[in-house]
């Protein structure tokens, strides 16, 4: 399959997928995605139209522009799902402190996903409603880690915490 029409598979299947969850969703897209063609299916996108809003944007826009603005107009309950890591966007913030609050911001409400090794169905990780860092209660810490070295993007965190108590 090419790879266009293996995006607008997934697409389906995240559309789906999260439509279950009797969420609302807003899907960003570009205006060439309502042109039937061998990568876009006509009927398909009228299916997930039915499940989901949609905003197409002009072909040559910057999506993310769009996908960022419509997250933090929501609410801060809005959670976004997209394959970009924002780099771009983390880059033209002006000092780190802001970089920083941006990361933060992004773990909380990005949601990473995953592929099936047939990369057919998509697996969703939740965003985190706490801060990955370092965390004492009294006199017991927790602390985020990996059970080996991964390369990972920086909005996603270790899922597992070791738990140390002082006696």
């Amino acid at each position: 399959k090419p790879l266009v029409l293996l995006c607008f598979l997934q697409l389906f299947d995240a559309v789906s997928c999260l439509a279950k969850e009797n969420t609302r969703l807003l899907v960003l897209g570009r205006k060439h995605m309502l042109v039937n063609s061998s990568n876009w299916k006509r009927e398909i996108m009228k299916e997930m139209q039915n499940k989901a809003d949609f905003f197409f944007a002009e072909n040559i826009s910057e999506d993310d522009a769009f996908l960022l603005y419509a997250t933090l107009q929501s609410g801060k309950h809005c959670k976004f799902v997209t394959r970009d890591f924002l780099r771009d966007h983390k880059a033209c913030l002006s000092d780190s402190l802001t970089r920083h609050l941006f990361r933060k911001w992004q773990r909380g409400h990005q949601i990473a996903f995953t592929l099936s090794v047939e990369g057919k169905h998509i697996n969703f990780l939740p965003a985190l409603r706490y801060d990955c860092v370092v965390q004492t209660t009294g006199d017991t810490w927790h602390i985020p880690y990996k059970d080996a070295y991964e390369e990972k993007h920086s909005y996603e965190v270790p899922r597992k915490w070791l738990c140390i108590q002082q006696k």
